[in-house]
């Protein structure tokens, strides 16, 4: 109950404000709402690229704002800001832009109406979904009504989302009950870089030059999905002494995990001194997936990334009865990854090991999920803006 009052004094407050901006007149701008920052950094590169006249202003999640302060020359601010001065100013930016782009849920977005010239566009933080969200969502049975009810409205605000395949499309249209207009076909943006192979070889090279202990090693990356700050034994998710032993000559393994799972974690990676490295906080996994030979997941969005690279990835869903109860799958489990499933340490050895991994069904899964991903998404996107600006 404190936790729903405070949303609702904050609800109140954004909707004030917005409506008292709501009657100055559009601008020819547009402001990214940001959790993660890649999508919506690609598309700010390609509108000043183009030097389309469009303001540009960034209202972050403290998760990415340092990111995208350091990487733009506009207006960075904090979404959430305990000055009431710089949030009225971000508020002020959202009720006066043209286009605003995000990249999540907003709860704030339940409390606003657009003018009818303004375009809402969703443009999801993951490519491609194994686990539920929006009315999917297993969680949503144990929501208040209130909460549901300021969901429902905030899904009612997008409205175009940007998708890289059909079957995502679908799922958008499930999760959020919207329509097939609602949709746009362009492509994820940050997948352009897959395709960008001189700036690819650079960076390899950049990372080699910074990290010269993954040379003459097998780069396994370890990137399990956020939990909720759940998971806290590091030691009782992989057995780390029998990854060593069986590993440790030819493999190194980088482990990223969320930063508030991080934080929680009781695990010493001094123990394992050149084997094992904590990559949590590194900002930008593009680069990680660059150099990274085998990737080990679970109900994570980066294989669908990954997989443009066709390179061979290890399915270890430890949790999965559990999962499927608490968040729920949009199908069953083994149909929906692009290789191995393994449920313990030995098993994973074993296929590694083994090259137990058929690259064919990588690429089949990257076809079907970066279908319009094709190198050109933010152009794509961007195209799509200026024709609405006309």
């Amino acid at each position: 109950m404190v936790i729903e009052l405070l949303i609702w004094m904050y609800l109140i407050f954004f909707k004030f404000q917005f409506n008292l901006f709501k009657w100055l007149p559009l601008k020819q701008k547009i402001t990214f709402i940001v959790s993660f920052s890649q999508n919506s950094l690609f598309i700010y590169e390609e509108l000043k690229r183009r030097k389309v006249p469009l303001k540009i202003v960034f209202l972050c999640e403290p998760s990415c704002y340092e990111d995208v302060k350091e990487r733009i020359d506009g207006d960075a601010l904090l979404l959430k800001n305990q000055n009431v001065f710089k949030m009225a100013k971000g508020i002020y930016h959202l009720a006066t832009s043209k286009f605003i782009i995000i990249d999540n849920y907003f709860a704030f977005l339940s409390t606003v109406k657009f003018k009818d010239e303004a375009q809402c566009i969703q443009l999801w933080h993951a490519a491609g979904a194994i686990k539920t969200f929006g009315f999917r969502d297993h969680s949503i049975k144990s929501r208040t009504n209130s909460a549901n009810r300021r969901f429902t409205k905030v899904y009612q605000q997008f409205h175009k989302i940007v998708v890289g395949s059909d079957l995502m499309a679908s799922i958008f249209m499930e999760a959020f009950k919207l329509t097939e207009d609602h949709i746009i076909r362009t492509g994820i943006p940050r997948t352009d870089f897959f395709y960008q192979i001189k700036e690819q070889e650079k960076r390899k090279k950049e990372w080699m030059h910074s990290h010269p202990f993954l040379k003459n090693k097998k780069v396994i990356l370890y990137a399990p999905t956020f939990r909720d700050g759940n998971v806290k034994h590091f030691e009782k998710i992989l057995d780390i002494n029998y990854l060593y032993h069986s590993l440790g000559e030819e493999y190194v393994i980088l482990i990223k995990l969320h930063p508030t799972v991080q934080e929680k974690l009781d695990f010493d990676y001094d123990l394992y001194k050149g084997f094992i490295y904590d990559f949590s906080y590194y900002k930008d996994v593009n680069d990680i997936l660059l150099i990274t030979d085998y990737l080990i997941t679970d109900y994570s969005s980066i294989p669908y990334e990954f997989s443009l690279l066709g390179k061979p990835m290890i399915f270890y869903p430890f949790d999965l009865e559990q999962y499927e109860i608490e968040r729920g799958l949009w199908g069953k489990y083994e149909d929906l990854v692009p290789g191995p499933v393994v449920f313990n340490t030995e098993q994973m050895v074993y296929v590694i090991k083994e090259n137990k991994f058929d690259l064919n069904r990588v690429k089949e899964f990257s076809n079907i999920w970066n279908k319009y991903s094709e190198g050109y998404s933010s152009k794509n996107l961007v195209d799509y803006l200026c024709r609405k600006l006309d």
